[in-house]
């Protein structure tokens, strides 16, 4: 995630680099079948929830509503962990990361070319998982633009959609070749039959640690533009639960931490939906975000450097146009953006909320 600096660094020095996630390959077992511990709330029509980038399944739980959802016995415990790891970390500031550690996205049909993209083993797994090449051949015949870029970051993620194949892939440390012009990259994952798909990957593939698709997550430069975030958005955190205890819709973790308020990835964090906004002076995007956090909450994805969100990368455009519009967006740093959030007030889910029952 993007490192954010003090208010004193803030106009003289660079954003420093954050550590990266460090494992997207997760071996362990999938996250097994249990009793949903509440149901996923209906929704008026005009919500008109979902994400500008990916249609899935109208009941996914990216657009899922929990501002009547019940609260983990812990949830107090866990608002507090979150809180303070903003506090602790780059300025006290949680990052909106706008230029660096989200996702380049990209629109494709299938007419595309297509091509395999070379599994490079960074990991040091010392062999070749199975799904890469053979089986569902995740990395074989994907349909990478010629003019693609990843996001800035030494994550190095990129999405592509193909809405009318109804298939999605996301790599991670996606990188090209200059000498031959040929993709590789770390990790990733395709998803079939995206329109009805709740938006995890098979296991263990994706981009991110926990196995779910990054792209619904984000935040699409559309969503600011037109002012109004229809989904729940994707959160990295400083130290989530150890990677055996994570919740649906994880299928995994990278978690490391023990701490028993620790977040687990997969878990649902909300801001509180009785607080009054108004009371604090968000920027206009940090308010979008509050109220979205409200409505729709936040989904523990990965673990970061600093706690926050990722947004769709503005590399595309800027390679076609020479702007890269977050800077009309933001109208000022991106480390502004957070500027009087109330992370305190974050309440935590209970465990496999929403999981159906099998």
């Amino acid at each position: 995630m993007t490192a954010v600096p003090t208010s004193a660094q803030a106009q003289t020095t660079p954003t420093p680099a954050p550590t990266p996630n460090a494992v997207r390959f997760v071996p362990g077992p999938q996250q097994s079948s249990t009793r949903s511990l509440a149901r996923r709330k209906s929704r008026a029509p005009q919500d008109a929830p979902g994400s500008t980038l990916v249609n899935l399944s109208p009941d996914s739980f990216w657009t899922s509503t929990v501002d009547d959802a019940p609260l983990a016995t812990n949830s107090s415990a866990v608002g507090r962990y979150v809180a303070a790891s903003v506090q602790k970390h780059y300025g006290g500031t949680a990052a909106f990361n706008a230029y660096s550690y989200n996702v380049t996205f990209y629109r494709v049909t299938p007419a595309t070319p297509r091509v395999n993209v070379r599994w490079t083993d960074c990991q040091r797994l010392g062999w070749t998982p199975k799904g890469v090449y053979t089986e569902a051949a995740h990395f074989r015949g994907v349909p990478v633009p010629a003019d693609a870029v990843p996001a800035t970051g030494t994550d190095g993620a990129m999405a592509i959609y193909d809405a009318q194949s109804d298939q999605i892939w996301e790599f991670w440390k996606m990188a090209k070749d200059p000498a031959t012009g040929g993709w590789a990259a770390c990790w990733g994952g395709r998803l079939d039959k995206v329109s009805t798909a709740q938006g995890q990957f098979p296991y263990p593939f994706g981009v991110s640690a926990s196995g779910l698709v990054m792209s619904p997550g984000v935040i699409g430069i559309d969503e600011v533009a037109n002012g109004r975030i229809n989904h729940a958005m994707y959160l990295g955190v400083v130290g989530p639960a150890h990677s055996k205890n994570y919740s649906w819709p994880a299928n995994r973790s990278d978690g490391y931490s023990t701490d028993p308020a620790a977040p687990m990835e997969g878990q649902r964090l909300r801001l509180d939906p009785s607080l009054d906004l108004d009371r604090y002076h968000l920027t206009p995007i940090g308010r979008m975000v509050a109220e979205a956090a409200q409505r729709y909450g936040f989904i523990v994805s990965d673990k970061s450097g600093a706690v926050g969100v990722a947004t769709e990368s503005g590399r595309p455009a800027e390679n076609a146009t020479g702007v890269n519009p977050w800077e009309r967006l933001l109208q000022g740093p991106s480390y502004n953006v957070f500027r009087g959030f109330p992370w305190d007030k974050l309440q935590a889910l209970p465990k496999d909320y929403g999981q159906p029952s099998s």
